[in-house]
């Protein structure tokens, strides 16, 4: 049975960001800043960011969306990277009432893994951090960050394992974002908030990104719901909640690779935040 549900995944998903691979970074991105430090290489089928004293750099999408399923392939700078942090992620805009979605990599001391951050901002509200101590090397090779939003739920998956979920709970008060979001990723300094500085003589940082097909829905302002509806496949009934198999991954993520939940943290929150419970069981 767990061999069949693999394979099965395994067509999903190819099936779902099918044709990625062949669609150029112009066709729907474009640079945000540090124009200088943003590399096209193979026909800009992929795009290197690069951080060094003078800059990072960023890109995103030309369009905003209302829902879909959103994904990149990443591979992050490697040696010496404390204080660098390589992200992909939805934002609504840089506002105080804005909603985001994000996958941050945390760098580390050269041979110190590097954790996986991911948030979730509502209105402007956010502090919902999640740290995941990554099963593998992300900067050795690729791999594939997804991002599932739909009217019911967020999930994050690392390749084919979901590592988040983040329901609709505003019927127990707890927002959820519905607002248009644009697909951003960058490659910045952090040194601010981070222990140890960044190591300059390590420098350049290099992260590489592919993978610029869209799956989403074009949402600029407006009436949100027209993104929930049935003919975007991530809307239809079956993705509304996680197979049994994909708890069984879920919950050997939270067992076994989870570091930090703000759902656990007393010192901030002496009472858990109401979607905690509902958020471990997908199902």
């Amino acid at each position: 049975m767990g061999t069949y549900q693999l394979c099965f995944l395994a067509i999903f998903w190819v099936f779902a960001i099918s044709g990625a691979d062949v669609v150029r970074f112009d066709a729907s991105y474009q640079v945000l800043w540090g124009a200088d430090h943003v590399k096209f290489l193979n026909q800009e089928r992929e795009v290197q960011l690069s951080l060094d004293l003078n800059s990072g750099a960023a890109f995103g999408s030309k369009l905003s969306y209302g829902s879909g399923f959103f994904h990149m392939r990443i591979k992050v700078p490697n040696k010496n990277t404390s204080g660098v942090i390589t992200t992909f992620y939805l934002i609504s805009d840089a506002g105080d009432t804005r909603d985001e979605v994000d996958f941050e990599f945390l760098g580390n001391s050269e041979g110190e893994p590097i954790t996986l951050q991911t948030n979730v901002y509502t209105n402007g509200q956010g502090y919902r951090e999640q740290r995941v101590l990554l099963w593998f090397d992300p900067t050795t090779d690729f791999h594939t960050y997804k991002i599932l939003w739909n009217q019911h739920h967020i999930v994050f998956y690392v390749d084919n394992t979901p590592i988040r979920v983040f329901k609709n709970n505003t019927n127990i008060g707890v927002m959820y974002p519905k607002q248009a979001m644009q697909i951003q990723a960058s490659l910045w300094n952090a040194s601010w908030a981070s222990v140890t500085k960044i190591d300059w003589s390590c420098a350049p940082f290099l992260a590489n990104y592919q993978d610029f097909n869209i799956v989403a829905c074009p949402l600029q302002s407006g009436n949100y719901e027209v993104c929930y509806v049935s003919k975007y496949w991530w809307n239809q009934e079956k993705y509304w909640k996680l197979t049994r198999f994909q708890q069984k991954l879920y919950d050997n993520v939270r067992k076994e690779y989870m570091n930090y939940d703000y759902c656990d943290d007393r010192n901030r929150y002496p009472t858990p935040p109401p979607e905690c419970a509902s958020n471990r069981n997908a199902l």
